[in-house]
């Protein structure tokens, strides 16, 4: 207490006090600390790197007839151990005043003995009378150990990935044990390569930890290790080197590439699988792909193909694969699975819901749903079952959809299937549409292996230089559809050389083309360009870059750089809104006038005629329904936004302006250069090499 009544006093076993004062509250062991660590005694107590600081929260009843900020305390510690000599040391530190409920120190002296035990209590005073000891009555003594020496360096052992050894691989687990000499060790903490720090702990202290490790890439790797024992003293670093091998081939894969007539689809590993006389081989694979062709199925009950045998052990980790296009998205269907008994193992397919059709992947009554299908249109599926985690997974063209779920597979194996799904004593879910490339793994499919196979290599549909123009029509690079100059259109070449304005005050002087040796020139009255007829299929993904100065600082109006319409307007357009300062990426939903628009949108001031100009870029990815506006390489999520639905448009290509009602208009003024367009969604790596006057998928 900070002021002092004189009264008479009282006694109680142990404590003498005012009779106006009471005594401080007995610690309470909850409220004892050990360095960072609780209280405890025996086989719990603390194990410390260091002379600790010890720590207790004390408190002077709130009935004391004082002010609040007058309730004062000061802590009382006494610690004690039995040294070498087997006489008992004690240490005793008492702390200064501070407010009730406040935490109050006590730095340990150095020489508290290493390897010993050390017991501690504390008791709170208030300058009259002092509380109990925390050790009294219900309460106890703490007690900790000073361990003063690091525990030894872990050895690593794996039977599965010997060290500095090339192995099996990719996909497959392996098992990794850690165990330090230090029989003190209470944790390792350990890091692949570029992987997080994590802590395993053995089952008892002082012993081993394994722990199972899933390579996902091709390399060398690491595993680092640290031995942390009790008290947080770490052992130096182990570093176990070992090399991961690719992943290995599927067990079982059809490409499904044979040719028409065949009544078997020959396999590239495992079994061939019969053919039902309602598959015929020799149909269009998704473009983008290797695959030369692929089986089309009629949904009838002979469309099926199976090796008559199992594919995969589906009581271990196994995986599924296949592009598929269904020609119909209305009722379940099944792009392939494996039979157990007289029901499917797994399935990998299409299912109907009330808000419509969904991908679906099931695994012993277990089904994970999600991505769109869409009638006539490609799309990779892989359905995933990892043994180590007891989840399954579900990935749509490259990208895990629905929420991994864990699942128990059946135990029953029976034959793999394509183009059905068991059902009692026959087959339902019959498939109507194309598959192929069907491949089935006994090992995880890492995600960089899944978007490898998912992958579709956009093609090259025409690149115009802009560098020439012969009769008003100005070449494709290789020869295909040129573009048409329409009046206001020109050509701009640089200087010929012929003299240097820079010497000769009579040269004229002549900008340089944006790219190469001459760019487009546009009037924003007339003047355009156009192709023949539709160059991208706006109904699937497609890209189109170009390079664009504007004339203007300040545009009066809108201008479109690059069009292609449908009947009643544009399917996109790329174009200049002066307004808000911003190049849009404008996608209408339906070919509808005033149809709802979706927009992509980047803020970047005019250029006024001076400049390099900007690498414009825009690209519809059909499998993930996103449409994006890249400028000078980048794009951001303003200039990105969700098409469900791209529409096919019959127009051509236009170069400086867009549909207007039943003519044109947002005709463009300034330059042109590089416009270039794919089938096929562009990388964002390709996309930064746009408009340099090169192929970014050809080099």
């Amino acid at each position: 207490m900070g002021c002092l009544v004189t009264a008479a006093i009282l006694t109680a076993p142990g404590v003498a006090h005012a009779a106006d004062n009471l005594p401080p509250r007995q610690p309470l062991v909850q409220d004892l600390q050990t360095g960072t660590k609780a209280c405890a005694t025996g086989e719990q107590k603390a194990y410390v790197s260091e002379p600790p600081t010890l720590r207790a929260v004390l408190y002077d009843p709130e009935e004391d007839n004082q002010p609040a900020q007058a309730n004062l305390v000061s802590g009382e510690f006494e610690a004690w151990w039995t040294d070498a000599d087997g006489a008992e040391q004690r240490r005793t530190y008492t702390t200064s005043e501070t407010l009730s409920g406040t935490r109050q120190l006590w730095r340990m002296p150095e020489d508290v003995p290493a390897n010993t035990v050390v017991s501690w209590h504390v008791r709170a005073k208030d300058g009259t009378a002092a509380s109990a000891w925390s050790s009294e009555g219900d309460g106890s003594h703490c007690e900790f150990v000073y361990d003063d020496v690091s525990p030894e360096k872990a050895v690593v052992t794996s039977p599965d990935y010997p060290e500095d050894q090339w192995q099996d691989g990719v996909g497959v687990y392996g098992s990794f044990t850690m165990d330090s000499p230090s029989d003190d060790v209470a944790q390792y903490v350990y890091s692949f390569l570029g992987g997080p720090q994590l802590t395993a702990r053995p089952a008892e202290l002082g012993g081993p930890v394994t722990i199972r490790h899933l390579p996902l890439k091709t390399r060398p790797d690491q595993l680092s290790v640290r031995a942390i024992d009790r008290s947080g003293r770490s052992s130096t670093t182990t570093t176990y080197g070992f090399l991961v091998k690719s992943g290995r081939a599927p067990v079982a894969h059809w490409t499904l590439a044979d040719a028409a007539g065949s009544t078997a689809a020959a396999a590239e590993t495992g079994p061939a699988a019969g053919a039902g006389s309602g598959v015929t081989f020799g149909a269009s694979a998704p473009r983008g792909t290797a695959l030369p062709s692929v089986a089309s199925l009629d949904g009838s009950s002979h469309a099926f193909l199976t090796p008559a045998a199992s594919a995969v052990d589906i009581g271990r980790t196994f995986a599924v694969s296949a592009w598929a296009r269904p020609a119909q998205t209305d009722r379940n269907m099944a792009v392939a699975g494996q039979d157990a008994g007289d029901s499917a193992a797994f399935e990998l397919g299409l299912r109907t819901r009330d808000e419509g059709p969904v991908w679906s992947f099931t695994v012993g009554g277990v089904r994970i749903t999600g991505g769109t299908p869409e009638t006539g249109e490609w799309a990779h599926l892989l359905g995933l079952y990892d043994k180590e985690t007891g989840r399954a997974q579900l990935y749509v063209n490259g990208h895990e959809v629905g929420t991994s779920t864990e699942a128990t597979p059946a135990e029953t194996a029976g034959a793999f299937q394509i183009g059905r799904s068991r059902n009692g004593d026959g087959y339902r879910d019959r498939w109507h549409g194309e598959i192929g490339d069907v491949r089935a793994y006994d090992r995880v499919v890492a995600p960089a292996e899944i978007t490898e196979l998912a992958y579709r290599r956009p093609t090259l549909l025409g690149h115009w230089s802009l560098e020439t123009a012969t009769g008003g029509v100005s070449p494709e690079q290789s020869g295909k559809a040129p573009l048409t100059l329409g009046p206001g259109a020109s050509i701009h070449r640089g200087p010929d050389g012929s003299c240097l304005p820079e010497l000769d005050p009579d040269c004229p002087f002549v900008p340089y083309p944006l790219v190469g040796d001459g760019h487009l020139q546009l009037d924003g009255e007339t003047g355009y360009a156009a192709s023949e007829s539709a160059v991208v299929d706006t109904s699937d993904s497609f890209t189109v870059g170009v390079v664009v100065r504007l004339a203007d600082a300040e545009p009066a109006a809108p201008m479109t750089v690059l069009s292609q319409a449908g009947e009643h307007t544009d399917a996109f357009k790329v174009r200049y809104d002066p307004s808000i300062h911003s190049w849009q990426l404008v996608m209408p939903q339906r070919d509808e006038a005033g149809a709802p628009e979706v927009v992509a949108a980047q803020i970047e001031a005019a250029d006024g005629g001076e400049g390099q100009g900007h690498r414009l870029a825009v690209v519809y990815d059909d499998a993930t329904d996103r449409i994006k506006l890249y400028l000078d390489g980048y794009t951001n999520a303003d200039a990105t936004a969700t098409l469900p639905n791209g529409w096919h448009s019959s127009g051509a290509l236009q170069i400086g302006r867009a549909k207007a009602g039943d003519g044109w208009g947002e005709y463009l003024r300034g330059d042109v250069d590089e416009v270039q367009a794919y089938a096929g969604a562009l990388g964002d790596g390709d996309i930064g090499r746009l408009g340099w006057g090169t192929d970014p998928c050809l080099c």
